[in-house]
């Protein structure tokens, strides 16, 4: 069974065969939940195609969106559980249709101390991550909603590398911790001022957003 290269590189030759030995392949379709919210961390999940959308739920049941993981990504807060022997804090759900490489979560402190590609790539994730939270925290505390609606759209164009972007009204709400219809008449006055076009669960973005 082989991974693709873009994680295949990252690592040195020996821990990429372990790689292969100890992990398997898994994959997943657009809307699936990857890791839920107090399940136990049994596999490390590397990104090797397709996008993952990593959230955190309130106490009142609203989402919010911490970070995306696309190719060669690993998950911070998922290393973190492992770390503490704890149950995940975050929810993990497939943003498109996704192929993974879980490793057992055993191998992550004896590689930390074998393998210094393997430490490497797991502080940089953290650091990533850690960043990515910061930024979508300060968003939420320092910015207009409709100014998180445009970073928002934006960012799943940027990641997807496509201008027709597949998301519900309702989706964007739970992601931006709004209610449908507010989000629904933004995405409505963005549309007639031509930034966007707007189709059933769909949008696309013009030059101009």
């Amino acid at each position: 069974m082989e991974i693709k290269d873009s994680v295949k590189n990252l690592f040195e030759p020996e821990l990429v065969e372990e790689l292969l030995q100890v992990g398997k392949l898994k994959t997943a379709k657009e809307g699936d939940v990857i890791i839920s919210i107090g399940q136990p961390i049994v596999y490390m999940p590397i990104v090797l195609e397709g996008i993952l959308k990593v959230s955190m739920i309130d106490d009142n049941g609203k989402e919010l969106l911490m970070y995306y993981l696309n190719a060669a990504d690993g998950c911070a807060m998922t290393f973190t559980c492992c770390m503490q022997e704890a149950k995940s804090e975050i929810q993990a759900v497939a943003e498109e249709d996704v192929e993974m490489w879980m490793i057992p979560v055993e191998y992550m402190d004896k590689w930390m101390s074998q393998y210094p590609t393997w430490k490497h790539f797991v502080m940089r994730t953290m650091q990533n991550r850690f960043y990515e939270m910061l930024k979508a925290l300060d968003m939420v505390a320092f910015n207009s909603l409709d100014t998180r609606l445009l970073t928002y759209l934006k960012e799943k164009s940027s990641l997807t590398g496509k201008t027709v972007i597949n998301v519900s009204h309702e989706q964007i709400a739970n992601d931006l911790a709004s209610s449908r219809v507010v989000i629904s008449r933004m995405l409505k006055k963005l549309e007639n001022d031509g930034k966007v076009l707007l189709y059933r669960n769909q949008i696309k973005l013009l030059k101009d957003l």
